[in-house]
């Protein structure tokens, strides 16, 4: 019974593709798929974080340059995660023209062009995960949302589309929805110790969330026992979406 349970969760064969993987929780989930088996390939912009295997991409000019480096490196990626974020941050008022776009092809024009590309060869071969990283803020505006919370509301919405397109081929595409987590993108927030304890608050965990915490979540979402799970939204946030 243990071995039949623990093939549920068992990556190994697979090659799995995650972006935003050089810090927070694009690292755990990369490093969690590794444990399970898989063959990461670690894809973010800091060069150094990611390893002698890792694949330097800057997403804001797109996702053609990693498809590239990517499609040199293998044939099959089963496992698309995508993770990468930018939440620059600034009052929507602020925002123009160039930085929504910035904002957009980051956290969605990009996972958009990699399910385009990834989707129908895992479609074509009968088997494949897709698991994008949204947002509370695609649900709930707080924090100056902005453009960010745009991005991450469209990914929620393409993660319905790519299940609908794909799931009845044997690719399945949920997202993950953190809470308020302890990584570089929310540096600045955690600076400020009354809105910290106000997420602390809001929590039912009364805690703040780790990058670790994705870990055990994105294992099932990218194995065998999460098959009959697609064009859903998983919230990891210690209850803070249902507050």
């Amino acid at each position: 019974m243990r071995s039949a349970v623990s093939g549920l969760f068992d990556l190994t064969g697979r090659t799995a593709l995650v972006t935003g993987a050089s810090s927070g929780i694009g690292a755990a989930i990369a490093e969690a798929l590794d444990g399970a088996g898989a063959r990461v390939l670690r894809a973010g912009r800091d060069r150094d974080r990611l390893g002698p295997d890792g694949i330097s991409a800057d997403l804001a000019g797109g996702a053609a340059d990693l498809i590239e480096q990517v499609d040199a490196r293998t044939d099959t990626v089963d496992i698309l995660v995508n993770c990468a974020g930018t939440n620059p941050r600034p009052p929507l008022a602020e925002i123009d023209d160039a930085l929504y776009r910035e904002i957009l092809a980051v956290n969605l024009d990009a996972p958009f062009q990699l399910g385009q590309h990834y989707g129908p060869r895992m479609a074509a071969r009968g088997w494949g995960r897709i698991i994008n990283v949204a947002s509370t803020q695609a649900h709930r505006a707080f924090g100056d949302s902005g453009a960010y919370g745009v991005a991450k509301a469209g990914i929620t919405g393409l993660t319905r589309s790519q299940s609908e397109a794909w799931a009845p081929s044997g690719v399945t595409a949920n997202s993950l929805t953190p809470g308020l987590i302890a990584t570089p993108m929310t540096t600045a927030v955690l600076a400020d110790p009354e809105r910290a304890e106000y997420f602390r608050r809001r929590a039912h965990t009364g805690t703040l969330g780790a990058p670790s915490d994705f870990a055990a979540a994105a294992v099932f979402l990218a194995g065998p026992g999460s098959a009959f799970v697609t064009g859903q939204n998983l919230c990891v946030d210690g209850g803070l979406s249902v507050t």
